[in-house]
Order: C-alpha cells, then structure tokens, then sequence
C-alpha cells in the first residue's frame, strides 16, 4: 500500500528498534507473530502537543500499555463475531501456513479474554456497519468525552 518510511511507519534495524526499546522511547512495544512493533513516545507527544487526537491500531497488550502511560486513553476493541468468522478470514487471506494461523488464533483467543479491559467494543460482522459505529463512538468521545459500552448492543 505505500508504506513509506517516516510516514506510515518508521522501519528500524533490530540493533536500532533495540537502542529505542533500551532508551525507553517506546509508548508500548511487543513482538507480534515473531516481529517487532511499537509506538514511539515522541510521535504521540508531538500530536498531542498539537491537539489531536490519535487513533493508534495496536494489538490488545499495546493497547494496555498505552492504558497505563495514558489513563485517559480510549480503547477500542474490534472484534470478530465469532471464531469460526476468524479462521474463515485467516485462511480466506491465503497468506498465512496452518502453524502461523493456529499461532494467530492462539494470540486471538487470549486478546478475546481481555475486551472487558477496553472502553468499547465493535464486533467487525459487517465493514460498513462496524466503521460507522467507530465512527459514532469518536463523536461521541469528543461531543461529550463518551462512555464505556459494547457497541454493537445500541446499533
């Protein structure tokens, strides 16, 4: 998609990721299915510094970290409507052996476990329908500072 570096992402050499990880300049950092992914500090504190707000797509332990720097922080969680959607989708993609899709179902269930940790949850069953529901969720957060609620219970 045009990933470049400096823009959609920044793309570290280890002993660089490392330096960072070491210096503590990482928001939140995790291995992900054997690769390396993190948030640098000085991103999120340059934009807030400027008065956005930010939407970080981060797995469920990222998202938690940020919870524990950021208290304030929403979280969102977006869910599959079931797991056999979720293995259906893994496998639809066609880019993934048999032990990466049973690693990511794995990694899926125990992230299932910790959505009541979140603010919210959108249940992904439809595109349109889970995107206008994030949607209403960021007017809501920035109307009136929103609420914790599933969200797909008032759609």
């Amino acid at each position: 998609m045009g990933e470049r570096d400096g823009v959609s992402y920044y793309f570290l050499t280890e002993d660089e990721f490392s330096a960072k990880v070491d210096a503590g300049e990482f928001l939140e950092w995790a291995v992900v299915h054997g690769h390396r992914y993190g948030t640098l500090k000085s991103e999120v504190e340059r934009n807030l510094a400027q008065g956005q707000s930010l939407v970080l797509e981060i797995d469920v332990q990222g998202g938690l970290n940020v919870r524990n720097v950021f208290p304030d922080a929403v979280l969102v969680f977006i869910a599959p409507p079931s797991t056999d959607e979720l293995i259906r989708r893994l496998k639809g993609r066609g880019t993934e052996d048999e032990e990466t899709i049973a690693i990511r179902l794995e990694t899926a269930k125990h992230e299932m476990e910790l959505m009541d940790a979140y603010d919210a949850t959108i249940v992904n069953d439809d595109l349109d329908t889970a995107l206008s529901q994030l949607e209403a969720l960021f007017e809501s957060y920035e109307m009136d500072g929103g609420s914790s609620h599933h969200v797909s219970d008032e759609a």
